[in-house]
């Protein structure tokens, strides 16, 4: 009888160590920070002084009132944009300060 293995890529086996464990949400609060810098771009990420993720809220602190102001009337979007690039659903809500 021949013996079967199964192979898999290093990128799914490390996918499915970190699913479900406590490393999970370090990664994802990494990962937020780049998708956000990636994604809103370099005019805005010049007003942003801090991104924190907790308990599925990104806490995003802006140093102008104006801008806050502006991208608070676009938090849906935001929010969609920031999960497609993640692949999955980390951002629930945000709270900009």
């Amino acid at each position: 009888m021949k013996r079967q293995h199964e192979s898999k890529k290093i990128g799914s086996i490390l996918k499915e160590m970190i699913e479900g464990n406590p490393l999970e949400k370090g990664i994802d609060s990494v990962r937020i920070r780049a998708v956000w810098e990636q994604q809103m771009g370099t005019s805005i990420l010049a007003y942003t002084e801090e991104i924190m993720l907790k308990n599925n809220t990104l806490f995003v602190t802006l140093s102008s009132a104006v801008l806050r102001e502006e991208l608070s009337y676009g938090k849906e979007k935001i929010i969609n944009l920031l999960n497609e690039s993640l692949d999955k659903e980390v951002v629930k809500k945000i709270v900009f300060r």
